[in-house]
């Protein structure tokens, strides 16, 4: 017989939303290692608030929802405050019950400044190394590392004069007319976007279009690919190289011997010589197109396995920039984009550790 549309509902529903949930479900064990870091950070976390007043969204639940918008590719708070009301995987990774309902978007906005000022974004990328570390996944020895352009979320039309308030003649009508720049030459010293005053006009290379753009930078160990360390800087002509160096020092154990694979960008005669006074072994591809030489010279062979390795890092660039949304960046400013970038890597990694060990306890 053929079914009714109209159904009584149940009196009593006795069920929780860990029911809902496949027990084979990948994020089972991601879930898992994010509860393993939060415990480790849990007096961190309560450092950041007051002991007294009124209880506030848990750090926890920010946090995990922030992951879950690289995870699932959500392209800003509301729409995930908007799919926690309804997504019963959402609710279960956050730990709510079914009839709880979602935090308002703004907790995001008001929490953002708390987070950024105890860098709790690094300390909890600091952690999944850790973990990660203490099961032997990460390679102490052999390094990557790279850049990229990540487009602002800014448009060339905001470019102006500095100390300049006066509009640029435009052409057209309606809610988005043209702007005319022709004959101008902008350039960053003098011309700067008012929407976003950190973003600088870049492009990939001759021929390409220009954009206001970040410069993204990552270091990778070469054993599994994992990130462990990300910089979020302006886009400036030296900028892959002064990022390196500072990933790099972050991450140095003293006297201890080690190789950095890179393209042939980073063959620079300044950047090799600073690899070398940090007892660092340069595997840079080499540069011999339209120059004399290459800084990389007969002290270092035997790097072919290092070059393989860092193309790697083009796969977490492709992640980052794909699913969790980074082609163009949601967020205005260099401090709230590195924020961002932090907790992208973070779920990168653990997507890695939990394929690495995907039946672990």
């Amino acid at each position: 017989m053929r079914g009714r549309t109209e159904r009584q509902g149940e009196m009593l529903l006795g069920v929780s939303v860990e029911e809902f949930i496949p027990a084979n479900h990948p994020i089972r064990r991601i879930r898992q290692l994010v509860d393993e870091v939060l415990a480790e950070l849990s007096l961190q976390f309560s450092a950041m608030y007051s002991s007294i007043g009124r209880p506030s969204v848990p750090p926890e639940h920010l946090i995990k929802g922030s992951l879950l918008m690289a995870l699932y590719s959500i392209r800003s708070e509301r729409q995930f405050c908007e799919r926690l009301q309804y997504d019963l995987l959402f609710k279960w990774f956050l730990g709510l019950t079914m009839l709880e309902p979602a935090f308002d978007a703004t907790s995001f906005t008001k929490n953002r400044q708390r987070l950024l000022g105890q860098e709790i974004a690094l300390s909890v990328l600091a952690e999944v190394v850790r973990q990660a570390r203490r099961r032997k996944l990460i390679s102490g020895d052999h390094f990557s590392v790279d850049g990229t352009l990540l487009q602002a979320w800014a448009s060339l039309k905001s470019v102006r004069l500095r100390d300049n308030d006066e509009e640029p003649p435009a052409g057209g009508a309606g809610r988005n007319p043209d702007v005319d720049f022709k004959g101008q030459q902008r350039a960053n010293a003098t011309h700067v976007s008012t929407t976003d005053p950190q973003a600088r006009r870049a492009r990939k290379g001759n021929g390409q279009e220009t954009k206001l753009c970040y410069a993204g930078h990552l270091l990778t160990e070469n054993r599994n690919g994992l990130i462990l360390g990300v910089l979020v800087t302006e886009a400036t002509g030296t900028a892959e190289r002064e990022a390196a160096l500072q990933l790099l020092d972050q991450r140095l154990t003293p006297h201890k011997r080690m190789t950095l694979g890179a393209d042939k960008g980073y063959d620079t005669k300044a950047f090799v010589e600073a690899l070398r006074e940090r007892e660092v072994t340069p595997h840079i591809a080499r540069n011999v197109s339209g120059r004399r030489s290459s800084a990389i010279d007969g002290r270092t062979t035997g790097y072919a396995r290092s070059l393989r390795a860092r193309k790697r890092i083009e796969e977490c660039f492709g992640w980052m920039k794909t699913v969790a949304g980074g082609r163009k960046l949601r967020y205005m400013g260099l401090a709230k984009n590195q924020h961002w970038a932090t907790f992208t890597v973070v779920a990168y990694n653990l997507i890695r550790i939990a394929k690495l060990e995907p039946h672990a306890a």
